[in-house]
């Protein structure tokens, strides 16, 4: 009984301390100090959520950029089921998958160069990844653009605009998050 006395009520202060305490103080620091983020990077859309930061989404229609294809479970970009597609690069299923991909990427856009961008035939680790390599981007610029009936440098000034860059280069590399991009592009259509 003296040992199980000391035991228990350390059992019980720590479990204050790190089931309490330490999730209602990292909480209240991220509302203030990140609140954008600590509620999960939402993107509003006039008085509307579009979705988040994020997350990707499935962009299927000529005038919006697309992003990588996602291999969640059940539906793409399905948060509640992240995960890749752990297919090895010898399986002859991620070969015919990319090889498919390939070949709708270049019907749809046949004035791009037939070099496909990686990031648009493979899926991330996560499957939610929302950002595609500014070259993915520009490779489907002249397609939005006639999609849209934009100048193609319109485009491509919207593709720089949301470009985001590592703070320092040697922390990753430039990415274009599609959910803002295409959101973007909604906005300077509808100003129009």
């Amino acid at each position: 009984m003296t040992l199980l006395r000391p035991a228990l009520t350390l059992f019980i202060l720590l479990a204050l301390l790190t089931g309490g305490v330490y999730p209602l103080v990292t909480t209240q620091l991220a509302q203030r100090i990140f609140p954008a983020q600590a509620n999960g990077s939402l993107l509003p859309e006039e008085s509307s959520v579009r979705g988040s930061a994020l997350i990707g989404q499935v962009f299927t229609r000529m005038d919006y950029f697309w992003g990588r294809p996602s291999a969640t479970a059940e539906t793409p970009y399905n948060a509640a089921a992240s995960s890749g597609s752990n297919l090895a690069a010898s399986n002859p299923a991620l070969d015919k998958a990319v090889s498919e991909r390939v070949a709708m990427l270049r019907a749809a856009n046949p004035q791009a160069s037939s070099a496909v961008p990686v990031d648009l035939v493979t899926a991330s680790a996560s499957g939610l990844d929302p950002q595609i390599s500014p070259a993915a981007a520009e490779w489907q610029a002249a397609r939005v653009a006639q999609a849209r009936q934009l100048p193609l440098d319109t485009v491509q000034r919207l593709i720089a605009e949301n470009t985001d860059r590592p703070l320092l280069k040697f922390l990753g590399e430039p990415g274009v998050n599609v959910v803002k991009l295409n959101m973007a592009l909604d906005a300077l259509t509808t100003a129009r």
